[in-house]
């Protein structure tokens, strides 16, 4: 059966069937003064009855269909003609879209003797509200976060860019989600190329469910099996009314307070929202030791465990001797040990995000400091490894995004284990086969190293420094073209 029928006896029964099972489903019978028979059918918790209660039903129970200067024969005509201080009402003849709005929260509304039904759009199940984004937290700037609410997160972005070129075009993903996924954009700033190959993409999702926008991130990526993200996510979005200014597209998933980004490059992981809240001039200070703790947090034990095993003769006399010293006790070979501590940090990392809050800093502090000081004391790790692996645990955290530092954890691994097999050679055909992937990765025709590779003057200022303001449109201060 795919189109209402007139009779209301055959509809409730076809909707019974449907909703079998459901404790939830709600079917509620009234009948009016001119003893026309109504139906209500909805889902408990999903939706706001009372502005339906007082705006449709009352009026209708006690008063009957309003007339005016002619007869009124159905309800489609008395809400054509608006008539009922009832907003977002449309008439559907197909089961299915009224099966598919009753899930989203709106109630049917069946009458007897017409073939359509009434679908309210007055959806009123619990959100939560708007707060700080706990994963990008700033120092200075706004403090509202994406919610799991997908039409409060498009709210916060039209308050930001008021402008009617900033476009929000839906799809509906998932086959039993049925989730709404929102493609936002400005229109003559987004690349149409890449905005015609995300619409493809998009349509062509087959999943049988869509709970979080990570299912939409893997699914638009070429490049699936690399290891550095193509799609950036975000909480904030001031992140994404900044992003889609630069011509950038962002996705919103209903049901996740995480939007997509896209496209980007390996430089926008290692870009901070302060950046862009602080004075240039310290910006520029920060990204430097940014990018140089980026560095030492995939590549200082590989280099420790390289000079110490295979070229001595580059560290000075008295701090080789010092290590020597040091690890003159210990079992395991120098790659042995920064492997052991490396897990462990790791460990201690992931069990320290995964606990409660009140749990988490304490396990990850109390074991890294008790497992430490106990494996240096019985001879097991020695103290110049302790010192390295800490040092490169705090250069990651300087990484602002979390998504970020997952590529250089496993980085981390690969060049431990060919600088301990070939020493600095091994560093240096690491260091070579890296650059080979990032040259030749792209996220939607961008290149993943641009605008370093290939250079792009204009652009690189937004990346190794920040400009000013007033200095980025090519304008000097006072408004005059440089």
């Amino acid at each position: 059966m795919s189109t209402i029928s007139a009779h209301l006896e055959v509809n409730k029964a076809y909707l019974t069937e449907q909703f079998s099972d459901c404790s939830d489903f709600v079917m509620r019978s009234f009948i009016l003064m001119d003893e026309t028979q109504l139906l209500l059918v909805y889902l408990d918790g999903m939706t706001r009855l009372q502005g339906v209660e007082d705006n449709l039903l009352k009026p209708l129970l006690y008063n009957g269909l309003p007339q005016g200067i002619d007869r009124l024969q159905s309800l489609t005509e008395m809400f054509k003609r608006e008539w009922l201080p009832l907003t977002d009402v449309k008439t559907d003849t197909s089961f299915a879209d009224l099966v598919k709005h009753v899930l989203q929260g709106s109630i049917g509304i069946l009458v007897n003797g017409e073939a359509s039904a009434l679908i309210a759009q007055v959806q009123g199940y619990e959100t939560r509200g708007i707060q700080e984004p706990m994963k990008e937290a700033t120092l200075r700037g706004s403090k509202e976060g994406f919610v799991e609410n997908i039409r409060t997160n498009t709210t916060l972005i039209r308050r930001r860019i008021i402008h009617p070129l900033l476009k929000m075009e839906s799809f509906t993903v998932g086959t039993y989600t049925q989730t709404e996924v929102v493609l936002t954009y400005i229109k003559g700033l987004a690349n149409e190329k890449v905005l015609s190959e995300v619409r493809e993409k998009l349509g062509k999702i087959e999943l049988d469910g869509v709970i979080d926008s990570a299912y939409i991130e893997e699914w638009l990526e070429d490049s699936s099996f690399s290891i550095f993200p193509q799609i950036q996510n975000t909480e904030r979005p001031d992140i994404v009314a900044a992003s889609l200014v630069e011509g950038k597209l962002a996705i919103m998933t209903n049901g996740t307070p995480f939007a997509l980004i896209l496209p980007i490059t390996l430089w926008s992981g290692l870009q901070s929202a302060d950046d862009y809240f602080e004075r240039f001039i310290f910006v520029i200070i920060t990204r430097m030791i940014r990018y140089i703790m980026t560095f030492i947090s995939f590549a200082l034990p590989a280099i420790y465990v390289a000079l110490t095993t295979f070229h001595p003769e580059m560290v000075p006399n008295y701090l080789m001797i010092g290590i020597a010293t040091a690890r003159e006790n210990t079992p395991f070979p120098t790659v042995i040990e920064v492997f052991l501590m490396m897990f462990v940090f790791d460990g201690l990392q992931e069990a320290g995000v995964h606990l409660p809050n009140q749990l988490g800093p304490v396990v990850s502090i109390i074991g890294a400091l008790v497992i430490g000081q106990a494996a240096v004391e019985a001879g097991i790790i020695s103290t110049p490894i302790i010192i390295v692996i800490s040092l490169t645990g705090v250069a990651a955290y300087t990484i602002p995004r979390y998504s970020a530092t997952l590529p250089f954890r496993l980085i981390r691994y690969l060049m431990l284990g060919i600088s301990g097999m070939l020493g600095f050679v091994g560093f240096a055909f690491g260091i070579i086969f890296l650059l080979i992937h990032l040259v030749s990765l792209e996220s939607f025709g961008t290149p993943y190293l641009s605008p370093v590779a290939p250079f792009d003057g204009k652009r690189i200022k937004d990346m190794l420094i920040r400009y000013p303001f007033w200095m980025k449109n090519g304008r000097n201060k006072k408004g005059r073209s440089t």
